[in-house]
């Protein structure tokens, strides 16, 4: 070989394995080995659970939302833990993180302990972080390890992260994915994601559709299957950890960065409020027109009050007055709780928080006051005549905005 020839050689050889180390090696993602368990996820959105019926449709695991960000518990917590543990099922929590730095994450996780504390848990804990606008993929895995460490030394159980097939491929570390198993959320065929390439090679969780539906649950519910990677071998109670000083001084408050395809009423939903108020805090002049881009206020109400209230998404057809009647409510209260500001505009996917017979026990069973339901030809000058009352006291009564707009069906105090 000639030296022209034996130079060229250890050149190509060099560029050979240059690339070869320049260039991730391929970890396609496949279903861990165990028993196949059949789960669900909740949170707020699915109101109130009848959880015997959901154990006898053959769902194994439920994960509870807990809590988000730094001062948020989910209001309907507390009620889903004890009744999913009293039926039977199989319990993981987990909290939607919100840091945009270390030091949030590691009060995040602090916040998560403390109301978590105290609670028997089968599942490893997980970490729901999504809200990934604005930071550099080593940004995410920084705070996603010291969320993910602070949370394990303060519980002393395991983890598993929450993720779609994008980050998953793109953003979380293979150096984080070797700590931490992968609950990934992926809605196509399951059977597929072996020819995706991603920081880990398994699924121990795999959320395979966001529109199921099981019995005892009103609406879509998010549909999962989980292996025996996902319990824990210690289900004993969760040590107790106090509420980070920080978390009641934090306003409950989120900015959220519109996306491509984004409407108010799919963000109304994300974040369990209203369309209304979304369009009251930003001062939004048409609500059918919001940009990529632009940065929303999101406020949440906070899960200490509001476990007497339920989200309703408001379906094509519906009215004030159809959704006043089924939950045995007003339009006029529909309208106060909402912030809505005109009657007849209302939008399907909306999500409306509604007001339950038990925050409502206190007027239903006033003495002092009559209770009437509206008929079809009512006006409130008719009615403030038969019952020797004014229009002024019944609209100040029942906080009735338009005197003129009343609803066949409502209910209101005289």
């Amino acid at each position: 070989m000639s030296k022209f020839s034996k130079l060229l050689a250890i050149c190509t050889t060099f560029i050979i394995a240059t690339f070869a180390f320049s260039v991730p090696i391929s970890q396609a993602v496949s279903q861990a080995p165990g028993n196949i368990y059949e789960g669900i996820d909740v949170s707020q959105w699915q109101g109130g659970i009848n959880f015997e019926q959901v154990k006898n449709a053959g769902i194994d695991i439920v994960y509870i939302k807990a809590s988000e960000g730094t001062n948020f518990v989910d209001p309907y917590f507390e009620r889903n833990y004890e009744n999913a543990k009293a039926n039977g099922l199989q319990i993981g929590f987990y909290h939607f993180v919100t840091a945009q730095n270390t030091q949030q994450a590691e009060l995040q996780a602090r916040f998560f302990a403390s109301v978590i504390s105290g609670k028997e848990v089968d599942c490893r804990l997980a970490m729901d972080f999504e809200q990934l606008e604005g930071l550099s993929a080593s940004q995410v895995n920084e705070i996603s390890e010291v969320f993910l460490s602070t949370l394990t030394s303060l519980t002393g159980k395991e983890s598993v992260i929450y993720s779609d097939l994008s980050n998953a491929e793109s953003v979380f570390s293979r150096e984080l994915a070797s700590r931490y198993p992968l609950w990934l959320a992926y809605y196509g065929n399951y059977t597929e994601l072996a020819r995706f390439n991603t920081s880990w090679s398994e699924w121990i969780g795999l959320q395979y559709s966001d529109t199921g539906r099981v019995a005892g649950i009103n609406g879509y519910v998010d549909r999962d299957k989980f292996t025996s990677e996902i319990l824990l071998s210690d289900s004993s109670s969760i040590p107790q950890t106090p509420i980070p000083e920080e978390s009641n001084n934090t306003v409950n408050e989120v900015t959220y960065v519109v996306q491509r395809g984004d409407t108010l009423s799919s963000i109304a939903q994300r974040y369990n409020t209203t369309v209304s108020e979304l369009v009251s805090l930003n001062n939004i002049q048409n609500p059918n027109l919001i940009f990529a881009g632009e940065r929303l206020v999101i406020r949440r109400t906070s899960g200490i009050n509001a476990s007497d209230r339920i989200m309703y998404t408001v379906q094509k057809g519906d009215t004030l007055s159809s959704i006043a009647q089924r939950y045995n409510t007003t339009v006029s209260e529909l309208v106060s709780v909402n912030n809505i500001q005109n009657p007849n505009l209302i939008f399907p996917g909306e999500r409306l928080e509604i007001v339950t017979e038990t925050q409502k026990q206190e007027d239903v069973f006033d003495t002092n006051h009559t209770i009437y339901t509206i008929k079809p030809g009512d006006t409130l000058s008719q009615i403030a005549r038969e019952y020797d009352t004014t229009v002024s006291q019944i609209v100040r009564l029942n906080n009735i905005q338009n005197p003129n707009l009343i609803f066949a069906g409502e209910r209101i105090r005289i």
